[in-house]
């Protein structure tokens, strides 16, 4: 879950879409009296928080989260109007994960709330790949829809652990024959289609992540 503490309307309701598309669960408040009671009843994985707010500004909503042990790690992202080098450096020094100026563009905002959620998980989960709900863990052999665990194959497992790794790159069907079956393999290369097929009946909602490249083979996106 992302909240996102902004007031202006315009924004929060474009991020909580945006976030949403990516299959991500995101929540919006326009004050931060509205924040606290959410925060109260459920803890994110991610802050955006705006600085000018009614109420009390984001720092001192910043200040107050560094303060409690229970939200000390909690990553934030200051997203805000004022971009001089003073401004980001004293969100920064009081405890933001990251500083994004207006405007900003939606594929930025992604790349770095990515990158704060990757920084923020604990050893044990580094190195897990991650699209929406859908979460590869390679070294424990592990896929995981949302709190679903998905039993899979040996080959299904490999042939989602290397789309998930390269993210965005289309493998043709021979590509991923030899890559996951091996050279030798004398099967046609329906027997992708198959499994690509069977991948997704098992990964429900999160099936739709494999896209079919017409003409080509597939692909996992990370856009």
């Amino acid at each position: 879950m992302i909240y996102i503490l902004e007031d202006d309307a315009s924004i929060r309701k474009l991020v909580v879409y945006t976030l949403n598309s990516q299959g991500m669960e995101a929540e919006g408040f326009e004050r931060p009296s509205q924040f606290w009671r959410a925060l109260g009843e459920k803890k994110p994985d991610l802050l955006l928080l705006d600085i000018m707010l009614p109420e009390e500004d984001g720092l001192q909503v910043l200040g107050r989260l560094r303060a409690d042990p229970a939200t000390r790690k909690l990553p934030v992202l200051m997203l805000t109007a004022k971009s001089t080098e003073y401004d980001k450096v004293l969100g920064l020094d009081q405890g933001a994960d990251d500083y994004i100026a207006k405007p900003f563009g939606m594929m930025e905002l992604m790349a770095r709330i990515r990158a704060a959620l990757r920084h923020s998980a604990p050893e044990e989960e580094r190195g897990v790949c991650r699209i929406g709900k859908l979460s590869v863990d390679p070294k424990r052999h592990m896929v995981r829809v949302g709190d679903r665990e998905v039993t899979l194959t040996l080959k299904e497992f490999q042939l989602l652990a290397l789309l998930m790794e390269r993210q965005g790159t289309v493998f043709t069907r021979d590509q991923l024959l030899n890559t996951i079956w091996g050279y030798e393999f004398d099967g046609a290369s329906r027997t992708v289609d198959v499994h690509v097929r069977t991948l997704r009946q098992k990964l429900g909602e999160c099936g739709s992540y494999i896209e079919t490249v017409r003409g080509v083979g597939y692909k996992i996106s990370g856009d």
